[in-house]
């Protein structure tokens, strides 16, 4: 009976820790906001965290970490659920670069070199001018649900840095998502071709 009760209380407190590594949210979404660009519509988001001394450590020793930023934009229906009209994922990779000494930031085929982690860190808390909407997409006249959020991407780690996320709150570095009301802007319609009259005949 004793030895039940030891596991049964090492369970919960393993199902207790698991659930506060879980729920850890240690990004904050300060800022969220889209604009009209040329090409579409733009996002512009700034986040808020600490890079605590162990995230530090691994990517000084070489080991990359991924940074995954979503949006959504849904349509809110009164009849039925929510649609949702589109969602985007942009994925930013920090590494650090031990013969030339510079931390990196690449997100897809762009990549920008920084001497230290802070100023990396400072970029990576910044987005702007990310294409979320392209031009020619088609969105109904109407008030949208936009939402935002970072996470660091732990599937995405070596294996043995994956299971020590399980049960440390360090490696949860998530927000939650910040939404705002979006109106779509009118876009112009397509010129008509003018056309010179025709003389009547003779």
């Amino acid at each position: 009976m004793r030895s039940l009760a030891f596991l049964s209380k090492l369970v919960i407190a393993l199902l207790s820790v698991a659930a506060v590594a879980a729920h850890a949210q240690e990004i904050e979404v300060r800022d969220a906001s889209l604009h009209a660009a040329e090409e579409g519509v733009v996002l512009d988001a700034d986040f808020a965290f600490d890079f605590n001394s162990q995230l530090a450590e691994v990517v000084s020793n070489g080991v990359p970490l991924y940074f995954d930023v979503e949006f959504e934009l849904t349509r809110p229906r009164w009849y039925w659920f929510d649609e949702k009209t589109l969602s985007k994922r942009m994925q930013v990779r920090l590494s650090y670069h031990a013969l030339s000494r510079h931390y990196r930031l690449s997100t897809g085929v762009l990549q920008q070199n920084f001497d230290s982690l802070d100023d990396a860190l400072r970029v990576l808390r910044r987005v702007r001018n990310w294409l979320v909407i392209d031009r020619g997409s088609t969105l109904a006249d109407g008030v949208y649900e936009a939402a935002v959020r970072m996470k660091l991407d732990v599937d995405l780690l070596p294996k043995p840095l994956q299971v020590s996320a399980l049960t440390n709150r360090d490696w949860h570095l998530e927000s939650p998502w910040k939404r705002f009301s979006f109106r779509p802007p009118q876009q112009a319609p397509a010129p008509v071709e003018s056309r010179q009259p025709t003389e009547a005949p003779q």
